[in-house]
């Protein structure tokens, strides 16, 4: 019998790490050029990161109120077992699988190959396959060198992943602060450049003569809040947090004003060196990068394989720490009997090795599977979902458990979930009409674990009834 049990080694400053780390991904580098081509307006631009930020802190703080209530292993799973029913539960899990953390795992790997491919040069790989594809949609071997490193890097740090959560936690540390010297530098060299130009910065005109629409301001808040995307998963680590019914509201929240005020420094910095038409015509190019040409007007040529780095190092950490938090899901849903059986298993570090490696396979499949914008959209398609559900979660316990003893309670109740519920609401239904492709493939994996659901729970139904005999 499994007596291995997950070990509480972990503090207040390290959920913060796992919270900061898995939200800092690619977003903070390439998403102001997107946002330029819906605003024209440095000044909206700013306004809709801070709007992104705020809806981000509101589903943070509801997360918080919940998690803090419940607090365990599997995060969102564990919750809505509570809030909703095992079947519910079970089809979140298994989306987590499928798509949401998998598929950030895949385009994060993925990002990290290109930026090292924007600084050394990787030899083409089967260049003659290309244009095979499976069905018509998937076509493995398009850039086949970059996906076959990311795939390394991904069961790489699987590997490491496996040797123990402190080590896990550790190496998210250490990125982080280089993650944060790389982005003080961009800050700090931009501000001050003779290219700077901060006047340009706060300007709420749009260039041209194309009005600022409420649309607009929908689409661009779509952008930003994929780069906020990712602060949910520190729910995921509570069987390993000391204090956790304290320790992860605090971290959480903590987490999202940290990111706030990085992504609006550095932004600014971007767009003083860099005018909206600039920004607009790098969004219009596919192989160009937002940070990568602001770094060029102050450093040059040299200064691209400094911010080539960084974007490696980010999405690495960013990654890595996605690797670390989501496979603890796995475990707690094979824990009761909803999952593959072995992925229970702890390893000799005590960690679920079997259920990382689950995953860690996964994630290079969809690597094969296609582009980083295809992955990103199917996991939009489906994170929304959960968001607003964890939020309804919020009024749903504060009917069922009243009298519950809630280490922390969602400032501006009942107005701050009501929030997060409507506009998770509208990018879900914003992604089926905008992307219906890449959200009808999202749809199909997360429907694929119905049948699943039904047969995990009729071998566990099956499993008990042996037992009582």
């Amino acid at each position: 019998m499994e007596s291995r049990q997950l070990k509480r080694s972990l503090g207040l400053g390290m959920v913060i790490v796992v919270a900061v780390a898995n939200i800092i991904g690619s977003g903070v580098y390439k998403k102001v050029s997107v946002m330029a081509t819906e605003l024209h307006s440095s000044g909206w631009i700013l306004i809709c990161w801070v709007l992104g930020g705020i809806i981000s802190l509101f589903g943070a703080l509801s997360n918080a109120e919940v998690a803090g209530l419940l607090a365990d292993t599997g995060g969102e799973y564990v919750y809505y077992q509570r809030i909703y029913n095992r079947f519910f539960a079970f089809i979140f899990g298994w989306s987590i699988f499928a798509v949401i953390e998998t598929a950030a795992i895949s385009s994060l790997a993925y990002v990290f190959a290109q930026s090292v491919g924007s600084m050394i040069h990787l030899p083409d790989l089967f260049p003659s396959l290309e244009n095979f594809s499976v069905g018509g949609i998937f076509f493995p071997f398009v850039g086949f060198n970059i996906k076959v490193l990311g795939i390394f890097m991904i069961l790489l740090f699987t590997w490491i992943n496996s040797r123990g959560i402190n080590t896990g936690v550790d190496l998210s540390a250490i990125t982080l602060v280089l993650i944060f010297i790389g982005i003080s530098i961009i800050v700090i060299f931009g501000l001050s450049s003779s290219r700077s130009n901060l006047s340009q910065v706060f300007n709420m005109k749009s260039y041209g003569t194309t009005p600022v629409t409420l649309s607009a301001v929908f689409s661009a808040m779509m952008a930003a809040f994929w780069a906020y995307q990712g602060w949910a998963a520190v729910g995921y680590i509570g069987g390993e947090v000391k204090n956790a019914k304290r320790n992860i509201p605090l971290g959480l929240i903590t987490g999202v004003f940290i990111i706030i005020a990085i992504y609006l420094l550095v932004n600014v910095a971007y767009m003083s060196v860099l005018s909206v038409p600039q920004l607009e015509a790098i969004g219009g190019s596919p192989n160009s990068i937002a940070a990568v040409e602001a770094v060029r007007q102050f450093w040059g040529s040299h200064g691209v394989i400094f911010i080539s780095a960084l974007i490696a190092i980010t999405t690495l950490s960013a990654m890595h720490v996605t690797i670390l938090s989501a496979c603890r899901m796995y475990y707690a849903m094979a824990k009761e009997g909803m999952f593959f059986s072995s992925a229970a298993r702890l390893n000799n570090a005590q960690v679920p090795g079997v259920s990382l490696w689950f995953q860690g396979i996964w994630a290079s499949i969809l690597v094969l599977s296609g582009t980083f914008d295809q992955l990103t959209d199917r996991i939009i398609f489906a994170v929304f979902i959960y968001y607003g559900a964890t939020a309804i979660g919020v009024f749903v316990l504060r009917r069922k458990m009243p009298d519950a003893y809630r280490p922390y309670k969602v400032w501006g109740y009942p107005f701050v979930p009501a929030i997060v519920v409507i506009f998770s609401a509208a990018l879900f239904f914003n992604t089926i009409i905008t992307q219906t492709k890449q959200a009808s493939i999202g749809l199909v994996l997360m429907l694929s674990g119905v049948p699943l659901y039904f047969y995990f729970r009729k071998k566990h139904n099956r499993l008990k009834d042996d037992i009582l005999q």
